[in-house]
């Protein structure tokens, strides 16, 4: 965290921001949330498992003059790995080869990971630095997802500085296409165990009636 920083928080809520807050009317509420510790800056078991499901995430950079630019990144659930209490890590894969995120990386560390549940209804945001590692062979396949048919190029580390959790509102309710299959097949499963009932319960009625 930087040194010049009261709160955790403050790697959000610049003077500017504070400044805002103040006139629009929400700055009370958030001087409550610093004066009971403000945001942690570790990853909690909780955080842990959320990271861990996730099979899209939004990766945001910034460049030397402050131009933003947000990546996405997707892979298999447990593509994202908590490697430890402070730090994020993920296999990066080959994509279309204009590599902003690193070029970004080289000039400003600084990095935000926005990551969202839309069937749960809740988003995760997470404020830190990144790092590129390159040619590093055993961490390289200690993220690979295993089986995943994707070409890793280089492995980013995130390292947290603070992450809040933000309310459902205004977020639309969604479902993964895989669980939305397994709920059918599962709905489907039990419509043909109930039909075979009906025709066993048909069957012997019409035996007791003959």
């Amino acid at each position: 965290m930087d040194t010049k920083q009261t709160y955790s928080s403050d790697v959000a809520f610049t003077p500017s921001v504070k400044a805002t807050q103040t006139r629009k009317g929400s700055r009370r509420s958030y001087e409550r949330v610093e004066a009971a510790g403000s945001w942690q800056t570790r990853i909690t078991p909780d955080l842990a498992g959320f990271i861990e499901v996730q099979t899209s995430i939004f990766f945001a950079s910034a460049n030397e003059v402050g131009q933003p630019y947000i990546q996405h990144r997707g892979g298999p659930a447990g593509f994202l790995r908590v490697l430890d209490d402070k730090t994020i890590g993920f296999a990066d894969f080959a994509g279309n080869r204009q590599y902003i995120t690193l070029g970004n990386l080289a000039d400003n560390p600084k990095a935000h990971l926005f990551l969202i549940d839309y069937a749960r209804r809740r988003r995760i945001k997470i404020w830190g630095e990144a790092r590129v590692i390159e040619d590093d062979t055993e961490l390289t396949s200690k993220l690979m997802p295993e089986g995943y048919r994707a070409r890793p190029e280089q492995v980013i580390l995130f390292t947290v500085s603070a992450w809040d959790s933000n309310c459902p509102r205004h977020i639309p309710q969604r479902f993964e296409a895989d669980d939305v299959a397994a709920a059918l097949h599962e709905r489907d499963k039990r419509i043909q165990a109930l039909e075979a009932e009906l025709q066993r319960l048909r069957e012997t009625t019409a035996v007791a009636s003959s």
